[in-house]
């Protein structure tokens, strides 16, 4: 498996597709690739594919793990066009667009918008939205794939909140832009956040407010992995951020907002690779699917036999 220096990773829960929209995402976006597949042995979903991947850049993990969840807006993925970049940015957006429509639905038309030329919100054929924009060449760049996390219902008017917690608990951060609901939108909650961008770990999120009636909330078919070097990072993360024990399991946590992270050593990538032998992967999900919060030394362990 090939290193990238991303801490953060978004993880996707697949009930048996993940294999097959990996290859999809791979097909429509530039510089896209087939990273791993590992099959994990014996886990409570049976067999799983592991399959980790690059979009433009951007780092994803998927597996497949049984119906248990559905992905839905909360979490997004924006995709910037810039013009400044790529030479043809409009059309290219326009061909992202169209292979994401197909059996997807709309859920903001692309279209000519006051904060962009060209935008559009789809949720693709396996349920994961995508929010496809050109963007402005004269702010700073961003990186070409962002993830958004939308406060809705309870949530909704802690975005700001959630932002500046993030900054506080991640390492290399910082704010970026913020803009806030005019007063005279009649939906929007005073001083809640139109949009806004932060860095965490050298990586660009999105955090925004909707004050609208929406049936979904944060849920765990969209999780964000944490690559930790050492033990002490993996205590660390797991004492900022988990606020619901019932939720603990396998490196899996909740915090605070509802968000869900996994907390894991960067050492287990290798030890899941295809450079291991299929009894060392089984001894590493074994060992994983007894604990919560993961312990290094007991993976390394099992890893050893």
């Amino acid at each position: 498996m090939i290193e990238t220096n991303q801490n953060i990773v978004p993880h996707l829960w697949f009930d048996k597709e993940a294999n097959e929209a990996a290859d999809f995402y791979a097909s429509i976006f530039p510089e896209s690739r087939i990273r791993n597949v590992t099959t994990l042995q014996e886990t409570p979903s049976g067999n799983s594919d592991l399959v980790s991947f690059e979009l433009w850049g951007q780092e994803f993990m998927a597996i497949n793990a049984g119906p248990y969840f559905k992905f839905n807006p909360s979490v997004s993925f924006m995709v910037h066009f810039d013009p400044s970049q790529e030479k043809d940015a409009s059309n290219m957006l326009d061909k992202v667009w169209n292979k994401l429509s197909k059996g997807g639905t709309v859920l903001m038309p692309l279209d000519k918008y006051p904060f962009s030329e060209k935008y559009g919100w789809i949720q693709d054929k396996y349920g994961l939205s995508w929010q496809l924009i050109l963007t402005n060449p004269e702010v700073e760049k961003r990186s070409k794939v962002v993830p958004s996390f939308m406060f809705v219902n309870d949530q909704c008017g802690r975005a700001e909140e959630a932002m500046h917690f993030y900054l506080s608990v991640f390492k290399n951060s910082k704010q970026g832009s913020i803009t806030r609901y005019p007063q005279s939108m009649e939906s929007a909650k005073e001083a809640t956040i139109m949009y806004s961008d932060f860095m965490i770990e050298n990586q660009w999120f999105i955090a925004m407010d909707s004050s609208k009636d929406h049936k979904f909330n944060f849920i765990e078919a969209i999780s964000f992995m944490v690559k930790c070097d050492t033990q002490d990072e993996i205590d660390y993360y797991w004492e900022k951020l988990s606020a619901v024990p019932e939720s603990e399991q396998c490196g899996w946590l909740k915090d605070k907002y509802g968000m869900s992270w996994q907390i894991v050593p960067r050492e287990k990538d290798e030890m899941m690779s295809d450079n291991s032998t299929q009894e060392q992967i089984a001894r590493v999900t074994q060992a994983t699917l007894k604990m919560k919060k993961l312990n290094l030394k007991e993976l390394q362990k099992a890893y050893k036999g």
